[in-house]
């Protein structure tokens, strides 16, 4: 029996029948609604913001959260899943997704009081509230401790000044979540963006992500109540335990964006004639096929098994910082190679390498560097901080 060039170790098989469902359910919405416009909006530098109704209606939005709130409840597995299937259309539709589930509603859920879940997450899980995440500053996104976004007191409310850098969705969403300096360590507040002093400015010439929106926040004496404060947490384990649940997703969403690589490449290369025969019959193309195959197997390994730990309670981030630093720098290693075997047709949007391989140049600077989380394994392994 012929295996499958994308699941060579038959990885489905390990998967439940509920997270088999969740896969196909979202690579059909992937294969009928992103794939056929998704170049286009790449080469427009447009983000689809019709297929928000869409991804919604299927659940995919705080995927993970429980049913209570109006959120699917699936498991850690199903969301990675869904991360994979959708970056496997593009790095920008993923994007979206994880910032609005891991960034923005996960705070609420974890850090927010009854009352800011109540209000906040059903309309969040149902596309009408988008969200973004503040906490990347101008000067220096490696560092989050030297954040210079302070909030003060002002009788019952809280006064926000600074800036905000790099911010996925910043002007779609009509609430941020805005991590700032206080007397009390770094706190996390729910920003309405239509608050007086609050602007978005989108980015533009970007050469990645070009079917996301991203933004550059400023807060000029924004006034919030001290009820859109997020009472359950201080310091920088709130933004960082975030993170932790974003760069889990991150983890999958490679794996889509390297199988979309690597399906064309090898359908290109058994079409493609040289020398009267397909280029899929040269040893060096098979060589590089073959070893996307192993770096895929490996990457899909890995992020079943950590999803396995996250769903037992027992995952820690030093995993994820391994498991992002993988996949990441295995998706753009393919990308490029897959780019290399389709010679000039490479280069366009009619083909996906370039697209993706532009998209995670994008990704493994976010939310961590490479080498930052190649310095969290280290630290691991020697006990050592070399930051």
């Amino acid at each position: 029996m012929a295996l499958d060039p994308t699941d060579l170790f038959d990885i489905r098989s390990l998967l439940s029948d509920e997270e088999r469902a969740v896969q196909d359910s979202v690579a059909r919405f992937t294969n009928e609604r992103v794939l056929p416009i998704i170049g286009d909006c790449f080469e427009q530098g447009r983000f689809p913001r019709e297929l928000i109704p869409e991804i919604a209606a299927m659940g995919l939005l705080g995927s993970s959260l429980p049913e209570q709130y109006g959120c699917a409840g699936l498991n850690g597995v199903s969301y990675g899943l869904i991360c994979q299937e959708l970056e496997r259309g593009d790095s920008g539709i993923r994007s979206f997704v994880s910032v609005q589930s891991s960034l923005c509603m996960y705070p609420i859920f974890a850090y927010g009081s009854e009352e800011q879940r109540q209000q906040y997450l059903p309309a969040m899980a149902r596309g009408e509230i988008i969200g973004c995440f503040g906490l990347t500053e101008p000067h220096g996104g490696s560092d989050p401790a030297n954040m210079k976004t302070h909030a003060k007191r002002d009788g019952g409310d809280w006064i926000i000044n600074g800036a905000k850098m790099w911010i996925t969705n910043g002007n779609v969403a009509q609430i941020a979540i805005v991590w700032a300096q206080t007397e009390d360590g770094i706190q996390g507040f729910i920003v309405p963006t239509d608050t007086p002093g609050f602007t978005a400015q989108e980015i533009h010439k970007k050469m990645s992500l070009r079917a996301s929106v991203t933004s550059a926040l400023f807060f000029d004496n924004v006034r919030v109540s001290d009820a859109q404060r997020l009472p359950n947490v201080r310091g920088l384990k709130g933004p960082l335990g975030c993170l932790t649940q974003a760069r889990y997703g991150i983890t999958w969403g490679p794996i889509g964006a390297a199988i979309a690589c690597f399906t064309e490449a090898t359908e290109y290369a058994r079409q493609r004639i040289l020398f009267n025969r397909p280029i899929a019959a040269n040893q060096a193309v098979q060589l590089k096929l073959a070893d996307m195959a192993r770096r895929i197997t490996l990457a899909q390994l890995l992020s079943l098994q950590l999803g396995r730990l996250k769903d037992a309670g027992t995952m820690q981030p030093t995993q994820v910082s391994l498991a992002k630093w993988n996949n990441v720098r295995m998706a753009i290693d393919i990308a490029r190679e897959a780019r290399d075997i389709l010679g000039g047709a490479g280069i366009t949007t009619e083909h996906c390498p370039i697209r993706h391989a532009l998209n995670l140049e994008s990704v493994i600077t976010y939310e961590g560097t490479e080498t930052v989380h190649q310095l969290v394994v280290g630290r691991e392994v020697t006990g050592i901080n070399a930051f």
